[in-house]
């Protein structure tokens, strides 16, 4: 008695092709699937597509380039929330709501990769302070609004949600410090372990132009400058244009922007900087510092006098309990004189430097938020159509 496989050819081709054949739905069905998958594991893992939504790093990155993420620059990121919708970031398209959920949750691990953040790198990274969200006004930094309205207000007229560290928006910024390193402020000018860093020929700054009461005599690629008074413009200029504009034949002096001299806090809550308290640290957007970045390992001293700085590392960023009361400061339910570091800590901002929100606001950035290192340009365009010479330019290449 033969057994015969009910798989292996019936000799006829025509039953045979109907029996192998797939249907038009089944075979788009499939190759969407492999497209999803195959797009997410190359989105997760080695690279992933970003477009600069405003002008925080102009003239190095430009509104509407886009650019490529390189993940393996520093480690791709395990998820940490791994039930979402695929090719989604945070937020469903069109019907809005939350695109994944936080039923599994996953501790912060990186594969390893090429090399560390470094000083200089253009860094994608979650938005720290991307923890609490106002649904309202979703690109708004909720303790900015907490500030500058009070936060009871806030709690009663608007619907606030919570995301996790991987779901948090997006930010591109500079990386101007890295763990250990003394980072300081003087007059709009950055200051690392004592020594004063240069700027790159793009990056922006405000100057007071001051001119003999005609207005400016600029190129035209210098952007129309505010008056401010009698012969004084406010121009933002890129730093290789301020030797051209100095050297106008109308213009007597160029001065940097400077709002608030060391030493004196903004009066109103929403301007006042990283840590936000204005009793112990007189510091604003100009000036401030010298501050210590967090190193993993590292310890410091904890007093009721510095403990703003370390706030937000202790208990949202490194997940203890924090406790402060009568002059004492309690960790885990113990009292505590000091703090040891888990994770390495980062300062970002903006080339763009009176037009940025960054670490100048909302402090620290820490490693499990780093996304990945900005890699190159594929495609950028502006009012007058596609920048063709930003067009498969590196960073670095862009930044000179």
């Amino acid at each position: 008695m033969a057994f015969w496989n009910k798989n292996k050819n019936t000799g006829n081709p025509d039953t045979d092709t109907k029996k192998k054949k797939k249907s038009v739905v089944r075979e788009w069905a499939d190759a969407a699937i492999f497209a999803i998958v195959a797009a997410t594991i190359i989105r997760t893992f080695f690279f992933e597509a970003y477009t600069i939504p405003t002008g925080s790093m102009e003239g190095t990155m430009l509104i509407n380039d886009y650019l490529f993420v390189s993940k393996l620059a520093y480690g791709p990121r395990i998820p940490m929330t791994p039930l979402a919708i695929p090719l989604v970031h945070n937020t469903m398209p069109l019907t809005g709501g939350k695109s994944y959920t936080e039923a599994v949750s996953w501790k912060y691990r990186r594969i390893p990769g090429f090399g560390h953040v470094k000083r200089n790198d253009v860094v994608v990274f979650n938005f720290p302070a991307g923890d609490t969200v106002v649904t309202q006004y979703p690109d708004q930094d909720y303790y900015l609004l907490c500030r500058a309205s009070g936060r009871e207000n806030i709690l009663a007229n608007y619907e606030i949600i919570t995301r996790p560290v991987d779901k948090k928006e997006n930010y591109i910024k500079r990386c101007v410090a890295v763990p250990g390193d003394v980072l300081e402020v003087k007059n709009c000018r950055i200051y690392i372990n004592g020594a004063e860093t240069p700027l790159f020929p793009h990056s922006k700054l405000n100057y007071i132009v001051t001119t003999n009461g005609r207005p400016p005599a600029v190129d035209d690629d210098v952007e129309l400058a505010e008056q401010i008074g009698p012969g004084l413009y406010n121009f933002n200029l890129e730093n290789c244009q301020v030797d051209a504009v100095s050297k106008a034949t109308n213009v007597v002096s160029v001065r940097p922007f400077i709002e608030y001299p060391a030493g004196i806090a903004p009066q109103h809550p929403a301007d006042w900087v990283f840590p936000h308290d204005t009793a112990n640290f007189r510091w604003n957007r100009d000036n401030l510092g010298p501050i210590t970045m967090p190193k993993a390992g590292a310890t410091v001293t904890l007093t009721p006098e510095n403990i703003a700085l370390y706030r937000r590392i202790i208990r949202n960023y490194e997940g203890n309990t924090l406790d402060e009361r009568d002059g004492k400061i309690i960790i885990n339910g113990q009292e505590a004189s000091s703090y040891t570091f888990h994770m390495n800590y980062y300062w970002m901002m903006g080339d763009n430097r009176h037009n940025s929100l960054d670490s100048r606001f909302w402090g620290f950035v820490p490693e499990d938020h780093v996304v990945g290192k900005a890699w190159f340009v594929w495609l950028s365009y502006g009012k007058d159509g596609i920048r063709w010479k930003r067009l498969f330019h590196g960073i670095g290449s862009l930044e000179k």
